[in-house]
């Protein structure tokens, strides 16, 4: 049964926290929950465009976003609004937490990207992780941050890999 997204019930707010701090906060539709993965859509909760070179979020952009209670990531299925597949945007995330109507999320700095061919998928941010200090301050963190890094980067790179993680 499709779910309507004026339906109260299955809104949650996405809550991104970043160094202690909430980083954005957006609505989103709560397409799923099987008590490990959640399943939300939004549209982009950017403010105007952000172009990061080989790819551009804009208003009008859809995001089917995934996140685990077990997994250090979420994967974020990204589409243009005329429905096209722009790629897949993975955030390296602390397991997800669900209270309530609000799905928090804490990004650890690292990030993945694949084009919808499959012919760029790169690692983001390895810098910013690095200066944020996890790894001194949390190194059990900061390891399996990297750990989950490199899982998702081969998941990536196999064809249908990240559709079939999705599934």
């Amino acid at each position: 049964m499709p779910v309507k997204s004026a339906d109260p019930a299955r809104l949650v707010d996405v809550v991104l926290v970043k160094g202690g701090r909430t980083k954005i906060r957006y609505p989103a539709e709560l397409l799923a929950d099987d008590g490990t993965r959640i399943a939300v859509r939004a549209p982009w909760a950017g403010e105007g465009v952000r172009d990061f070179g080989f790819v551009r979020f804009e208003p009008g952009d859809v995001f089917t976003e995934y996140y685990w209670r077990d997994r250090w990531y979420s994967v974020k299925e990204v589409r243009g609004a005329s429905g096209a597949l722009k790629g897949w945007y993975c955030d390296i995330t602390r397991p997800a937490t669900l209270t309530g109507t609000e799905l928090v999320v804490e990004d650890l700095d690292l990030d993945l990207w694949r084009s919808a061919d499959g012919g760029d998928v790169r690692r983001l941010d390895e810098d910013e992780f690095a200066e944020s200090g996890l790894a001194e301050r949390d190194p059990r963190a900061a390891a399996a941050a990297v750990t989950a890094l490199d899982e998702l980067e081969v998941i990536a790179t196999v064809e249908g890999g990240l559709e079939a993680l999705l599934e």
